[in-house]
């Protein structure tokens, strides 16, 4: 089979162990910059170009699409799915994942476990807002943040307000969160592929810090999910529409609770962690259903 794969940097972890795995399963990998790809948008031919050629002729698509190019990343795996090409993640769902408060409305809406989580515009409301999420200390994130960066602890209401008066004054959308104090610093990162969890590991910050992306020096482990886990990470991909998903989960005293749900996880920490050769599960997941040609939207979304 022939894949594309939309990236910006060829050379990162996750893509070269996806292009390794394809190539062990005797596939073709072609990695384009996703910027680079321009679209023809017509009725009836609608074509997808890079450097004056016309792309076609792929099985399958795979979109590993940044956060910063999320609306034109979108765009292109669009046109693919007009063209009728196979994409591991479609845009709609791709979509919904990077809007952090449509993901949790769609969520919440599930009856799926979440921190108490409040929205407002109004800063003349903090008061209540904080109220709802459990009262100080609270956790508030940027909507567009992304590896924890725009993710604050405000410990007292005094610097939760000022924290959020700043962020409004800057308009900048914000989330305010119940702060899951027993989770102790340490989340769970979950990969779902085709509706199973293949590698699940245990992500502990740095002393000192509360958030645990690895990158900020946190620490991984392999991890033995409880049922309740298992389900809440299959069901959270499921709901956003995702094929593949990294969903990361707490723990908290009234069960697991869903932090967020990634549409293109890396792979470096969890394949380090768990030792689990989760490209090749990819690819396995996608010969079998790319081969059946199982597109939902075809780019409706």
């Amino acid at each position: 089979m022939k894949f594309l794969m939309l990236a910006r940097n060829a050379n990162l972890y996750s893509h070269r162990r996806l292009v390794e795995a394809a190539q062990e399963r005797g596939h073709e990998m072609e990695i384009l910059d996703t910027l680079k790809i321009y679209m023809n948008i017509t009725s009836h031919r609608p074509e997808a170009r890079y450097q004056g050629r016309i792309l076609k002729g792929y099985d399958a698509i795979i979109p590993r699409i940044g956060a910063s190019i999320t609306n034109y990343g979108m765009a292109v795996v669009r046109q693919f799915e007009m063209m009728g090409t196979w994409s591991l993640n479609e845009s709609i769902a791709i979509g919904r994942s990077r809007d952090k408060l449509r993901s949790l409305q769609l969520l919440a809406r599930a009856g799926l476990g979440l921190p108490v989580t409040a929205f407002a515009h109004d800063t003349s409301m903090t008061d209540d807002v904080l109220d709802i999420a459990g009262g100080e200390p609270v956790v508030v994130k940027l909507l567009e943040g992304t590896q924890g960066v725009g993710v604050v602890l405000a410990e007292t209401r005094r610097s939760a307000k000022s924290v959020v008066e700043a962020f409004r004054g800057a308009k900048v959308d914000i989330l305010v969160q119940e702060f899951i104090k027993e989770a102790g610093g340490a989340d769970i990162r979950t990969i779902v592929v085709g509706g199973k969890v293949v590698a699940a590991m245990k992500r502990q910050g740095a002393e000192g810090d509360f958030r645990s992306n690895l990158h900020r020096g946190g620490s991984a482990s392999k991890i033995k999910l409880t049922p309740e886990e298992r389900s809440t990470a299959v069901r959270a991909a499921k709901v956003m529409g995702l094929n593949v998903a990294g969903v990361d989960l707490l723990r908290a005293n009234h069960g697991p609770v869903i932090m967020e749900v990634n549409s293109s996880p890396g792979l470096e920490g969890i394949e380090g962690a768990t030792g689990v050769n989760v490209a090749d599960k990819i690819i396995e997941f996608i010969e079998k259903s790319a081969a059946a040609a199982n597109t939902k939207t075809k780019g409706k979304g």
